[in-house]
């Protein structure tokens, strides 16, 4: 049976499900205690795995081309966040504060690993930049995220103290991130066997961080807060930052220089929000309480970032490269 290309890919949909699980079925209790518990070790699990499955062959082959990598982490530590700040006059009409601190958190994110590099080798674009860039973003992230969200929400109470963030940072993200690489050389033949059992496990971590902090929210009230029109105003506030970050992009790497080829590399890396590193990074920068609201922008973005490049991705592979 053929696939609509309208459907949204399959972990949209789970987690689509586990936002409506926990909306009629929110934990609490014992019960969330149990799976807060649950839940930091499936993240520090996640990073082992992420640790583990990064090749330093692939990121060493891509280094060499250094303006590009530059580049684009400018985009994604710099210029979204820069973007983010700007927004905040309009924002702030639109949206409840809490929402506009998802915005922020959104916007200092790393990139994504997979999608970026799936989505540049559709498009037949420089793929080991891709792999190098991409990887590098989410390593970066581990470090700047942390302090770019001190440096942005200072002055909110909604997010840990910059101090504790780091340190929940390196024992429950850096850790098992440095155990995963250096068990590498043992273990990547046999992540390799089983990567599709592996991606489960992945998966199931994120929905099940997603799964209790927006129990906590349902809770705590989330849907009288966040009304259908605020979930559209927050769907158009996407569509306008993706639109804005490729636009530059593309220009940026015309005025550059650069090969249609990097240019795609540049387009998909710098452009794209990791929903896999966003979670668990949530789970430790903030509030329990808060955890679902600072969620929903991300998950919104995540859906709308994979659409519009999977379009785009179509368009740069059907180019002809002989004009």
């Amino acid at each position: 049976m053929i696939r609509p290309r309208l459907l949204p890919d399959n972990m949209t949909l789970l987690l689509f499900a586990v936002v409506l699980t926990a909306s009629f079925i929110p934990c609490a209790g014992a019960v969330a205690v149990g799976f807060n518990t649950l839940t930091m070790g499936m993240i520090a699990l996640l990073f082992f795995m992420h640790g583990a499955k990064l090749s330093r062959a692939a990121v060493i082959a891509g280094m060499t081309h250094w303006r590009l990598h530059l580049v684009i982490l400018t985009f994604t530590f710099a210029v979204f966040p820069l973007l983010g700040l700007m927004l905040k006059p309009v924002l702030s009409h639109l949206i409840t504060p809490e929402l506009y601190l998802g915005i922020l958190f959104l916007c200092v994110l790393p990139s994504t690993v997979q999608s970026s590099i799936a989505f540049t080798s559709v498009a037949r674009g420089n793929v080991a930049a891709a792999v190098c860039s991409a990887s590098a973003s989410n390593l970066i992230g581990i470090f700047l995220t942390p302090f770019l969200v001190s440096l942005l929400l200072a002055s909110s109470s909604t997010s840990h103290s910059s101090f504790d963030a780091i340190l929940k940072i390196v024992y429950q993200l850096l850790l098992p991130f440095i155990a995963g690489q250096i068990a590498r050389p043992w273990i990547a033949a046999w992540q390799a066997r089983h990567k599709n059992a592996l991606k489960m496990v992945d998966q199931s971590s994120i929905l099940l961080v997603v799964y209790v902090a927006f129990s906590e929210a349902v809770v705590q009230g989330l849907w009288r807060q966040v009304p259908l029109s605020m979930l559209l105003s927050l769907s158009a506030i996407s569509a306008v930052m993706l639109g804005v970050i490729v636009s530059l992009t593309s220009y940026v790497s015309r005025r550059f220089g650069f090969s249609k080829e990097d240019e795609i590399a540049l387009v998909f890396c710098g452009s794209k929000k990791s929903l896999a590193s966003g979670v668990p990074m949530a789970k430790v920068l903030f509030a329990s309480h808060a955890l679902g609201v600072v969620l929903l922008p991300l998950m919104i973005f995540h859906q709308l970032q994979l659409m519009v490049c999977a379009v785009m991705a179509q368009r740069y592979a059907a180019r002809d490269d002989k004009k």
